[in-house]
């Protein structure tokens, strides 16, 4: 059978699904990626996938503009024929879901996250629910990646509870971000993984770490990922050179594996407003490092206080200080037990086994 996945980036494919992919094509689906081309698409077609380039601005809210992107995915699906759709992130979720009822191809979707529109309630946010509302008529099955969002769009009439379910994210690979021995840096260490945008509360970790340096801390404090300046909510330029030079951060930019940074840290942080499943939480839990991160839905799904972390106010760079400053005074065996924890509990519930083998039965039940 052919099964087409639908992104928003060829690097979203290739660093979270490629699992999945691999086991579609060890039950001998041909799978078709559909994507917006850039350094990954050749990496994904060196995989087996047949690829299919998308026009799609991933950043972009324009409603009006996006409407292009049915007759293109119709386009598209009519060459490919694919006998069943996933999508994945919100443009591909609406856009492709209206397309596949045009063709009358099934269709899988994927809430991964409910993104900036619905952080605020304002007109974007409405149209965005309004277009949730009709397009989510006509998937077989739309899972979500955590209780939260599932329940918030069967509360507000964007979904049919029949068909709503739960994913614990994209799942992680248990082999490749394994437990190494434990190891504490002489200078506590504390890393946050994240694209550079507003919404991951950048702005909070450095407001937090001014907070414990004016108390005389002595910490290493670091940012692992893109920046992101062409986001409507991403970070200026200046503004994050500003905190390299006033060595506030150690920026390690934008790496293909995030492994080694992860096993050198003492402590990963995500301040986020919202998340679905953070894939760089369920990566530093996988690798048994304790965890900072806000109290909302997504991030306190991956983190129980003081069981394998701590959680933190929302916004509140305050409160972010403070539950770093307590991270970095655990001794040993209490960091330990953190991390343990934190192993234990993705084994037992993000394991990226769990992930495909709910895909692969939701497909053959579609097939059958």
């Amino acid at each position: 059978m052919k099964i087409a996945i639908v992104l928003n980036t060829s690097w979203n494919v290739y660093n979270f699904r490629m699992g999945l992919i691999k086991a579609l094509q060890e039950e001998n689906h041909q799978v078709v990626v559909i994507a917006p081309r850039d350094e990954y698409s050749d990496k994904i077609i060196a995989q087996g996938c047949e690829f299919h380039e998308l026009t799609m601005d991933s950043r972009g809210a324009n409603a009006l503009k996006d409407l292009g992107l049915v007759f293109e995915l119709i386009k598209i699906y009519k060459r490919v024929k694919p006998d069943v759709a996933l999508h994945y992130t919100i443009k591909p979720n609406i856009y492709g879901s209206i397309a596949c009822r045009w063709l009358n191809i099934p269709a899988v979707n994927n809430v991964c996250g409910l993104g900036t529109v619905f952080l605020k309630k304002n007109f974007v946010s409405k149209v965005a629910s309004w277009m949730y509302r009709v397009s989510f008529k006509y998937p077989k099955k739309v899972f979500f990646q955590n209780k939260n969002d599932k329940r918030l769009f069967i509360k507000n009439g964007l979904v049919d509870e029949k068909i709503a379910d739960i994913l614990p994210g994209s799942g992680i690979d248990l082999s490749r971000f394994v437990q190494s021995d434990f190891k504490r840096n002489d200078k506590f260490t504390f890393l946050l993984i994240s694209r550079l945008i507003h919404d991951k509360g950048i702005l909070e970790y450095i407001e937090a770490i001014r907070l414990l340096k004016a108390k005389g801390m002595d910490a290493k404090f670091q940012i692992l990922g893109a920046k992101d300046t062409e986001h409507k909510r991403g970070i200026k330029e200046e503004i994050i050179d500003e905190w390299i030079s006033s060595n506030t951060i150690e920026y390690l930019g934008k790496v293909e594996d995030v492994r080694e940074f992860i096993n050198n840290a003492d402590c990963v942080v995500l301040p986020s407003y919202r998340e679905g499943t953070p894939k760089s939480l369920l990566e530093a839990a996988s690798s048994g490092k304790p965890i900072v991160t806000t109290d909302v839905p997504g991030c306190r799904d991956v983190v129980d206080h003081q069981i394998n972390g701590l959680l933190c106010k929302m916004k509140d760079p305050e409160d972010l200080a403070k539950k770093l400053e307590i991270m970095a005074s655990f001794n040993d065996d209490e960091l330990k037990s953190l991390g343990l924890n934190g192993r234990k509990k993705v084994e037992n519930q993000f394991d990226e086994k769990i992930v495909i083998k709910k895909y692969l039965n939701t497909i053959q039940e579609l097939l059958s």
